[in-house]
């Protein structure tokens, strides 16, 4: 049969626009804050945090046109449409993110061994802990966006930018404890710690985006998926087989063989066909495409054994 296609709609599309385009405005507005704090304070620690600011930006950058890209239709050079992009997306992001890390780990250690020279943490520790806030407002609705349009583009973008929250509570942090102690050297010791989660953070956006490349096994999908089918083809006196499926970051493609009794009409194998594959579409909320392949049970074991070994 024909490939059966839910698209996103028009609202869809400008919600996921508005979303990107509010985290690069925000990501900007973030680094202006934390850039003036670092230069006013002398802090290693709100340094690194702004270093993952210009990274943010960067990442946003890429996801704006990730997601403008993921978004078009298929054509000629990509008949399967662009929706790959967003495990690149993704994967991009969580490099940033270990280059920002890395940069703030060096950092550190270098103003560690020089000795760190602090001022006007007050003033540089209300900018820091204001910036903290916005962004957990920013990255919750950036991931609730991601998940409500299923957009991996948006969760990752949501997920850096709540990773930045931990960064500036960690600096946060830090700064309290130098001003309560005045041992200077907790300064560049958080933004070690910070870097570290940091790290592990975009390594789980690397892993996310390696897979989704690589169409791994989604197994709460699978179980869905085949929850439907066998309740639909047992009601219907038929069976399935061959179920694939993969995700494209935007969207779900799923493939499956039905099997029919000798003598089926074409016609009521075909509204069969389409009955089970609108059962299917209803059970997800992400975006379907789906292709089903229609056989007969009999002899049908032995014909796929004949042309095995024909092909042998």
């Amino acid at each position: 049969m024909q490939p059966s296609i839910v698209s996103l709609d028009l609202h869809s599309v400008a919600q996921q626009k508005f979303a990107i385009r509010l985290s690069l405005v925000m990501g900007f507005l973030m680094l202006g804050g934390k850039t003036y704090a670092a230069v006013i304070t002398g802090s290693s620690a709100i340094l690194s945090d702004a270093a993952e600011s210009v990274v943010h930006i960067v990442a946003v950058a890429f996801a704006a046109f990730s997601l403008s890209l993921s978004l078009k239709p298929a054509d000629l050079n990509h008949p399967y449409g662009h929706d790959k992009i967003s495990f690149f997306s993704a994967g991009w992001e969580g490099m940033m993110i270990v280059i920002a890390a890395v940069y703030i780990m060096y950092e550190a250690i270098s103003r560690w061994i020089a000795g760190p020279q602090l001022r006007n943490l007050d003033t540089g520790m209300l900018f820091v802990a204001g910036a903290a806030l916005i962004n957990a407002s920013l990255g919750a609705f950036l991931i609730w966006q991601g998940k409500r349009f299923s957009s991996l583009i948006l969760v990752a973008n949501g997920k850096h930018v709540l990773t930045d929250v931990w960064t500036s509570l960690g600096v946060v942090a830090g700064l309290l404890l130098t001003l309560w102690t005045g041992w200077l050297a907790f300064d560049p010791m958080l933004a070690i710690l910070v870097a570290l989660n940091i790290v592990w953070s975009g390594g789980k956006l690397i892993r996310q985006s390696v897979g989704g490349l690589m169409d791994e096994a989604n197994p709460e999908l699978e179980e869905r998926l085949r929850t439907v089918l066998e309740a639909e083809t047992s009601k219907r006196g038929l069976r399935y087989h061959e179920l694939r499926y993969r995700s494209t970051g935007n969207s779900v493609w799923v493939d499956f063989h039905l099997l029919f009794p000798k003598g089926s009409f074409i016609e009521d194998a075909h509204w069969k066909a389409t009955e089970i594959e609108a059962a299917i579409k209803s059970s997800l909320s992400t975006p379907v495409t789906i292709v089903s392949h229609l056989e007969p049970i009999e002899g049908h074991d032995q014909t796929h054994q004949e042309l095995k070994a024909a092909k042998e």
